[in-house]
């Protein structure tokens, strides 16, 4: 790999170790205290202990547009749980105690504003966030967040779809750190059984304008192990995988405690499609 992203972040370090290995990164997604603090905790941890090598969190929010209804009823889950965005940051800071896995959070504009922009990232940057992901603030309007978030180490990860042209493609990957983070369909975020054709393209149009600057991960749909070979081998450099992670989770509900031990093989067998399409 040619390769040579320009942040030192802990993020892009993680992908320049991969990428020196011939693995790819697998990005782990789960909503934050879903459907309980505790279990939230045993679940995160046991997709860490699977392989994951980046933890994203979600913060819920009760307007998640980009969300479909497995992460819509995750969140809902959450905030009926009383989870608020200091409470997931707190247990996120208990995670980052334990582990090393660089961890990103996700959430939407208005959580961020209701606590202010320089307190949530310092809050943040205090409990062990290295990346967030903001769905619903163009990149246009961002400037401010991207700044302050940067001056506390987080790196400003901004979403890229099939459909962004070459000129705002080219804007993302410049303003991107930590990696771009490539809508791979249309759509709202959810479990598909197959990859449509057009998420590989995608993949290799936006990596080749990347360039090596910034890696190029691809999320949305994503739930088999020959899906992260496929995409890897299209030349993504990391796969987001959620709906089916939080889709496994809500599966025990009624016995939470048997999701880690099913969230750890899922993870281990998407791990293990990572370093055999790994490019």
């Amino acid at each position: 790999m040619q390769d040579n992203f320009h942040s030192d972040g802990p993020i892009e370090r993680k992908f320049r170790e991969l990428a020196n290995r011939a693995d790819g990164v697998i990005v782990a997604y789960l909503m934050g205290h879903d459907p309980d603090p505790k279990s939230f905790m045993a679940n995160a941890v046991s997709l860490i202990e699977g392989g994951a090598d980046i933890l994203e969190v979600g913060i819920p929010f009760s307007d998640p547009v980009a969300d479909g209804p497995v992460i819509q009823a995750a969140g809902t889950r959450a905030l009926s749980a009383g989870a608020t965005p200091r409470k997931i940051l707190d247990t996120i800071g208990e995670l980052s105690s334990q582990f090393t896995t660089p961890i990103v959070v996700l959430t939407y504009y208005n959580p961020i504003l209701a606590m202010g922009i320089e307190q949530f990232m310092r809050n943040a940057s205090e409990k062990g966030v290295n990346g967030i992901v903001v769905p619903d603030l163009p990149m246009e309007e961002s400037d401010r967040l991207r700044d302050i978030a940067l001056r506390h180490n987080i790196d400003h990860i901004y979403l890229a779809a099939p459909n962004t042209s070459r000129k705002r493609l080219v804007s993302i990957i410049e303003k991107s750190r930590g990696f771009v983070y490539l809508v791979s369909l249309y759509g709202v975020t959810g479990p598909r059984d197959t990859l449509s054709p057009q998420a590989l393209e995608t993949v290799k149009r936006v990596k080749s304008l990347a360039k090596g600057r910034v890696p190029v991960s691809a999320g949305f749909g994503i739930s088999q192990p020959e899906h992260v070979s496929s995409l890897l081998r299209a030349g993504a450099d990391g796969v987001i995988v959620g709906s089916s992670l939080v889709r496994t989770a809500a599966e025990h509900l009624d016995d939470p405690g048997e999701a880690p031990y099913y969230l750890k093989k899922t993870m281990t067998a998407l791990k293990q499609a990572s370093r055999q399409g790994g490019c």
